[in-house]
């Protein structure tokens, strides 16, 4: 399967929002609903692609290419660990973890917004190549 890169850039801009307002109120109910975003889009079901796909794609044209949506998927499983582990933190009465773990998802989706890097992308990408030099010498 394959993803159009601008969707999750739009996607992480999304996030990045989200996540600012979490870091600025504490909000654990905002938390629980991107949480919920988070593991919809390990299954490739983001409602924010969904606004993606039917509100803007159609304005801005085909994309110059395609990306696998492997590594997007599993930073969306990153992403919902940070979610899940602040979301803990908030609950527990430990804003400090909470408000720490929002942040570090927080710089990861700023990133990948602001400069198309996707950090959670980047450490597949590490250990699909750890796995297959493994492999090699295994062989």
């Amino acid at each position: 399967m394959v993803v159009d890169p601008r969707g999750l850039r739009f996607s992480a801009a999304l996030t990045t929002a989200v996540l600012a307002v979490v870091l600025v109120t504490g909000s654990w109910w905002l938390l629980a609903a991107q949480v919920v975003v988070f593991a919809l889009g390990v299954r490739d079901r983001s409602p924010y692609g969904v606004l993606f796909r039917r509100l803007v794609r159609p304005r801005l044209g085909p994309p110059a290419e395609m990306e696998d949506a492997r590594p997007p998927r599993f930073a969306q499983a990153v992403g919902l660990g940070f979610g899940l582990l602040g979301l803990a933190g908030l609950l527990a009465g430990s804003t400090l973890l909470g408000l720490l773990a929002v942040a570090a998802a927080l710089v990861a989706a700023f990133l990948n917004a602001a400069f198309g890097v996707c950090l959670g992308c980047e450490v597949y990408l590490l250990f699909h190549r750890i796995s297959a030099s493994h492999k090699e010498v295994s062989a």
